[in-house]
């Protein structure tokens, strides 16, 4: 079993657990009414545009997500959350950096001996979602449990079809695709995101990933024999239909989102085997990107 493998399939067991967490780390979590970015690089990326649209939506307050090199430093903020797993990469210690004593700032790692526990204001330490792999899974998808129960959002359904996620079986049609396509709506967007970075990290797939509504736009002209468009989420009416009729597949998730992209996960890994790639390994990759000064 490779490394993605064994921390993949400990997601239910670490999702309970950061659920747990949200309780200890309240106080330095978002308050209701704040004014909130978060930020982070690559995975972190997609799952604060996960919470972002979780938090605006729930009604607790205005928060934007950010790449880390791309915050906006004119613009005001109550507190920035910074998501990174080894709490080393170069452009969140600059940010964090350029807002000390302007801003609160609050780090979730999962290194409790990172930099970051001392570029921060604030840490939340994740360290038992910790992950050896290159590929993130477990910690990427805790994080985002961590500040989804701070919201009230996180549901032990989402444990509960995490599991069921992991013990069904992928249709063996899925692995032989050639191109694959992610969709989703409100904060399955990021979800959709994190879905085609990881098809693409592991297993040097074809993927790309929209808003669902997008997908007609332009976008649905790739679909036809061989490709295969997965919705995270509630799908807009029609839809399936139309992509039925290109001739591609068409997924619609009915699990839990965060859940599907457990899915989309393990199809990542059996991709990778299929095509006699190590995902433990991709190419160009480190399991964080640090910058010489």
């Amino acid at each position: 079993m490779t490394h993605v493998e064994d921390e993949l399939s400990s997601q239910p067991e670490c999702w309970a657990r950061a659920a747990e967490e949200a309780g200890r780390y309240g106080a330095v979590l978002p308050a209701p009414g704040e004014r909130v970015a978060i930020v982070g690089c690559g995975t972190s990326y997609f799952m604060a545009q996960a919470v972002a649209a979780l938090r605006e939506g729930a009604g607790a307050g205005e928060t934007d997500a950010f790449a880390a090199s791309e915050f906006p430093h004119g613009r005001r903020y109550d507190r920035v959350i910074a998501l990174t797993r080894s709490g080393t990469t170069t452009e969140v210690l600059r940010l964090l950096e350029r807002l000390r004593g302007s801003v609160r700032t609050t780090a979730v790692t999962a290194d409790p001996e990172a930099p970051v526990m001392s570029a921060a204001d604030d840490v939340a330490v994740l360290d038992f979602a910790d992950e050896r792999s290159v590929v993130q899974t477990r910690f990427a998808t805790s994080a985002l449990t961590l500040l989804r129960a701070h919201l009230g959002l996180h549901t032990e359904t989402a444990v509960t079809d995490a599991r069921t996620a992991l013990s069904t079986p992928l249709p063996p049609e899925l692995v032989a695709c050639t191109q694959f396509t992610f969709l989703g709506r409100g904060w399955t967007v990021g979800l959709a995101n994190e879905a085609g970075l990881k098809m693409r990290e592991a297993s040097l797939s074809w993927t790309e990933a929209y808003p669902a509504m997008e997908y007609r736009h332009g976008p649905i002209s790739i679909a036809g024999p061989g490709t295969i468009t997965w919705m995270l989420g509630t799908a807009p009416d029609g839809l399936d239909r139309q992509v039925r009729a290109t001739g591609g597949s068409w997924i619609e998730g009915r699990l839990d989102p965060l859940a599907e992209l457990v899915r989309a996960q393990r199809l990542a890994v059996a991709v990778a085997a299929a095509r006699g790639l190590d995902p433990d390994r991709p190419r160009h990759l480190t399991r964080s990107v640090v910058l010489a000064p």
